[in-house]
């Protein structure tokens, strides 16, 4: 038999796991629950919805290049918490460009902006606000203004294959007072043009994108703001402290930029033409780069600082999204929810494979 969906209705809400709208009411309502969660505390929290709905649940995950889905019926197979999980190394585009709410967030972005500058840029790679969630609410004029259009576009002959839509910045256009539509350029190419300024860096990174991402305002209803911060106006809350830090000291956030700026002026100069740097966190320039960037990004989203040893360990840790692997993940959770949804639950199974 052939079964077609012909019509399909779909509503999103940008809100935190636990409000209080998606209680236990919210989840009777459904056949099936699918689980594309990404972290643990929010999986919990659905299970146990799930479970006092009495609704089933197809839960799914991935980590590098193995994926799994299972399937979670009351009364009929263990549920997400049954057994011990191991520590998440993986985490969602959208969390680390967006909202990022735990230091291990910021290293991560920290470390695919050394790609995006530096080395060789993954499509997973990206660090600057992903609108997508926000795009109609979005002034066309604003979107405009930061190199931003629907869809994906080509970078430049000598750029990398990526997401051209916030990864630049506007060269000519409206930045110049003209109508026509402005020129965009990806990361690399766009830092190039500057000589990889640390200033001119930061204020894109740590102040422009901030601030666009202050206009989703559908994201800060129930989170805190993020802080857009100035090159020449950031706190030193250890004033009298030696600038000679260890390992094991927590630098501020002035220190923070010192550091970054001091790593760009290193790690541009190893940068020549299309050639790429491998990022190694026992290279002190673009270890030094990761700890500034992720602590001043944790700084923006009041998020704990962490120390340099702290960082590094946290770092070397980190396994890649795979795409792929991911795509493998929906289609097998679509397979088993029509399994359920036919009536054919004696043919599902909990499914894990590694690409």
């Amino acid at each position: 038999h052939v079964f077609f969906i012909v019509y399909i209705v779909a509503h999103y809400y940008i809100c935190l796991y636990f409000s209080e709208k998606y209680n236990v009411d919210f989840f009777e309502q459904f056949a099936v629950v699918l689980g594309a969660l990404d972290n643990r505390a929010a999986r919990n929290h659905v299970n146990r919805l799930c479970l006092a709905a009495r609704v089933p649940l197809i839960e799914s995950g991935s980590s590098g290049y193995i994926g799994q889905v299972s399937v979670i019926l009351r009364d009929v197979t263990e549920c997400y918490e049954c057994i011990q999980k191991a520590n998440e190394k993986t985490y969602a585009g959208c969390t680390i460009r967006n909202t990022p709410s735990a230091p291990i967030h910021c290293v991560v972005w920290a470390k695919h902006l050394f790609n995006q500058l530096f080395g060789e840029v993954d499509i997973d790679d990206e660090v600057s606000p992903d609108l997508k969630n926000d795009e109609d609410r979005r002034p066309d004029q604003e979107m405009r203004q930061y190199g931003i259009r629907e869809g994906k576009e080509d970078c430049e002959e000598k750029c990398w294959e990526g997401d051209a839509t916030t990864n630049g910045d506007v060269v000519d256009g409206i930045a110049n007072g003209s109508s026509e539509e402005p020129e965009r350029v990806c990361t690399r190419t766009w830092a190039a043009s500057h000589n990889f300024d640390p200033q001119t860096l930061f204020r894109k990174f740590f102040h422009d994108d901030i601030e666009v991402l202050l206009t989703l305002s559908d994201l800060w209803k129930s989170r805190r703001k993020p802080t857009p911060l100035e090159w020449d106006n950031l706190p030193n809350q250890n004033p009298g402290s030696s600038k000679d830090r260890t390992n094991e000291d927590l630098w501020t956030v002035l220190e923070c930029r010192e550091q970054f700026e001091k790593a760009v002026l290193d790690l541009r100069t190893r940068v020549t033409g299309d050639s790429v740097l491998v990022w190694d966190k026992d290279d002190d320039a673009s270890m030094r780069f990761v700890a500034a960037c992720g602590n001043i990004r944790a700084y923006i989203f009041d998020i704990p600082m962490k120390t340099l040893f702290d960082i590094k360990s946290m770092a070397g840790n980190i396994i890649p999204a795979i795409a792929t692997t991911n795509a493998i993940v929906a289609g097998m959770i679509v397979v088993e929810a029509m399994k359920l949804l036919f009536g054919k639950m004696e043919k599902m199974r909990n499914v894990s494979f590694t690409v």
